[in-house]
């Protein structure tokens, strides 16, 4: 068995090519101004420029306006929009509507209740990723990509009507129980395959999704 895998935060040529190369199902780009790993749609699409199809492109937003979608999507093109923010449900059918673009809605989680949105979100998302939600009292906690993870066990035989992702704090010492936990069929990862904060480190990649495909 192995999972898929999402490198997130990717902003270099060097990660890039770690992700490529180790099989990563999509490599995501991060367009909130505030995080470490944030690119500007030009930087984006010269990254990508030559991408293969083996591998997608998510574009990853937090609550962006229409002119933003509209530069992500015309320039980078991206396979998958990955809404990042406090969208709602109908915000999530406009995008996904009005771009023709799938759509996966991120679901942030700290307890049982948290899980409740998900109901309105099936129907108007193709993918659901489940992440951890920040903490209130951290001020300068960005809406993902914070080292934090959740009580895996809220997911435990859980079962949802679209694909789902797990994120969250995913690093190479943890995966193979939040996995196990969960059952999650693909996992996304950011800052555990870093440096420093918005610095990739390709040798973390390739053992990321080295053990990915020997879960």
């Amino acid at each position: 068995m192995s999972v898929d895998a999402k490198i997130c935060g990717v902003s270099t040529p060097e990660a890039l090519a770690a992700a490529v190369a180790g099989g990563a199902r999509w490599v995501g780009l991060v367009f909130f101004p505030r995080s470490p790993r944030a690119v500007t749609v030009e930087q984006a699409a010269a990254l990508t420029s030559d991408l293969g199809p083996q591998t997608q492109k998510v574009a990853l937003l937090v609550d962006a306006d229409d002119a933003l979608l509209e530069r992500v999507a015309a320039d980078l093109r991206p396979d998958l929009l990955q809404l990042h923010g406090s969208e709602t449900a109908k915000r999530v059918a406009e995008i996904r509507g009005r771009w023709k673009i799938p759509v996966m809605k991120v679901v942030k989680v700290a307890r049982a209740a948290d899980l409740e949105p998900v109901a309105a979100f099936e129907p108007v998302a193709d993918r659901l990723l489940f992440d951890a939600k920040p903490p209130a009292s951290r001020a300068d906690a960005l809406p993902g990509g914070n080292a934090l993870s959740f009580d895996w066990r809220l997911l435990t035989g859980r079962r949802w009507q679209r694909p789902w992702m797990l994120s969250g704090g995913l690093t190479l010492d943890n995966l193979r129980e939040a996995v196990q936990i969960t059952a999650a069929p693909a996992v996304d990862v950011s800052s555990g395959v870093e440096e420093a904060p918005g610095l990739k480190s390709p040798e973390k990649i390739r053992d990321f999704l080295a053990l990915c495909r020997d879960l």
